[in-house]
């Protein structure tokens, strides 16, 4: 039988116990929440009630729902009919205005807004949980991370599939050795939300051939405030081609494409497992970069520096129609989405729920190591537990910014076409100037972050 990978020592997971206990005794929750009584209620305000925000509210209905935000009056209208005493608002900017009752926002109108929704409910110190991706840009990642650091509420980014047992044991088999130290990674995805040839897009039914921005507009829909939902995004036309998600994700004025939106997903096994936060280097390829549209497929690469006794590693990212050398030979299961990390003693490939060690006949008789990491309550309950008493969460902005940063990188790297060498604590390419303009924009009038 092949000797058990490494489990923690009771000196190790004492650590773990007590570094949990610290950050829980140094968030200084606001006083509204002082009794640290699981059994109070909060008091939400919902910013985002269609789609991913109406799948939001459900999972948080069970507390006070005090007020609802959506720019689209359909989605805060059906709403609505659920939380009658909720007050209800177009504009969250307004909705900041009248607070003080707010003890925590859920944040989930489109990518381009995040930040702009999350960052005052911070300054006011309320406990914000947000869906991915954080932000639209690298700047705005950091703003967001530092300010929840400031404010010290709990936070949580809505990668849902974090909360997972699959995810838990995948990180537990890597950093207790199992496959040895891992020097590469691989995460590749099969979706490809971005400009297809008109030959992709006819293949794939959810694709709408564009290939580029629309000059005439369409009739905005009934309810829906155009202006509102552009928010810091220079004026244009409404054109069906943006409007609903997830059509706008494609467009780089709103989101990131594949990149941004499932990068929070997959990237986040193995920046969780291999202790990732700011990279080194990032390069990347694909079809040449169009200046509106985000591409269908392309590779991202990063390389890391060692870390709290970990190797360099250098971890690389396919979307579409792009997949990894061994997945393409036939050297592993070719399953349509997966992470795989390659180990001085042998492979680790997992997908959302399930993983297996490779060659699966060398780890036939393999001893998993003791789990380490609990089980989560879910992901929306653990951040609302972490509201009312200060437990911690696992997914939150001060993780959650830095994967949000490196996602954001590889669509930089794209689009500015050569290697970047990473400068994380100026937020610059070193090499390559042109950069800052991806890295941050300018917003139109009537739009900051401060």
């Amino acid at each position: 039988m092949k000797s058990p990978s490494r489990a923690p020592s009771r000196r190790q997971f004492l650590g773990l116990t007590t570094a949990a206990a610290a950050a829980t005794a140094t968030f200084g929750f606001p006083a509204v929440l002082g009794a640290g009584s699981p059994n109070a209620k909060l008091n939400l305000a919902i910013i985002g009630c269609g789609g991913r925000g109406a799948g939001n509210l459900g999972e948080v209905s069970g507390e006070n729902i005090v007020a609802l935000c959506d720019v689209n009056e359909r989605n805060l209208d059906a709403a609505a009919k659920k939380f009658p005493n909720a007050r209800k608002y177009v504009d969250f900017r307004r909705l900041y205005e009248n607070a003080k009752d707010i003890d925590a926002v859920v944040v989930s109108c489109a990518e381009h807004t995040h930040a702009f929704a999350t960052l005052p409910a911070l300054q006011m110190r309320k406990h914000v949980y947000c869906e991915k991706p954080l932000t639209h840009s690298v700047w705005e990642a950091r703003i967001i991370t530092e300010a929840a650091r400031r404010a010290k509420v709990a936070t949580q980014m809505g990668t849902q599939i974090h909360a997972g047992t699959n995810y838990r044991r995948v990180v537990e088999l890597v950093q207790s050795g199992a496959i040895g130290p891992v020097t590469e990674a691989h995460v590749w995805v099969g979706r490809a939300w971005g400009l297809q040839s008109e030959a992709a897009a006819k293949r794939n039914q959810d694709i709408v051939y564009v290939a580029e921005r629309p000059r005439e507009a369409s009739p905005i829909p009934a309810g829906l405030h155009w202006d509102l939902w552009l928010g810091p995004v220079p004026d244009r036309a409404f054109n069906d081609v943006y409007f609903p998600g997830p059509k706008w994700y494609r467009w780089w004025d709103f989101g990131g494409g594949t990149m941004s939106d499932l990068g929070s997903h997959w990237n986040d096994l193995p920046f969780w497992a291999l202790k990732l936060k700011h990279p080194l280097t990032i390069e990347a390829s694909g079809p040449p970069p169009h200046p509106d549209l985000a591409p269908a497929s392309m590779t991202a690469t990063y390389e890391y520096g060692a870390r709290d006794g970990m190797p360099p590693v250098k971890l690389t990212w396919y979307q579409g129609e792009e997949k990894p050398a061994l997945w393409r030979e036939g050297k592993i299961p070719q399953w349509e989405s997966g992470v795989l990390f390659v180990g001085s003693k042998g492979q680790l490939l997992a997908d959302y729920g399930k993983h297996l060690l490779l060659p699966e006949n060398q780890f036939k008789d393999f001893v998993r190591p003791t789990p380490f990491l609990a089980d989560s309550l879910g992901h929306h309950r653990e951040w609302i537990q972490a509201c009312k008493t200060g437990s911690p969460t696992t997914c939150s902005f001060d993780y959650s910014g830095p994967l949000t940063e490196a996602n954001h990188l590889g669509n930089v790297a794209y689009r500015v076409g050569k290697k970047l060498h990473w400068d994380h604590a100026k937020l610059r390419a070193t090499n390559a100037p042109e950069a800052a303009h991806f890295l941050r924009r300018e917003y139109r009038k009537g739009w900051k972050l401060a």
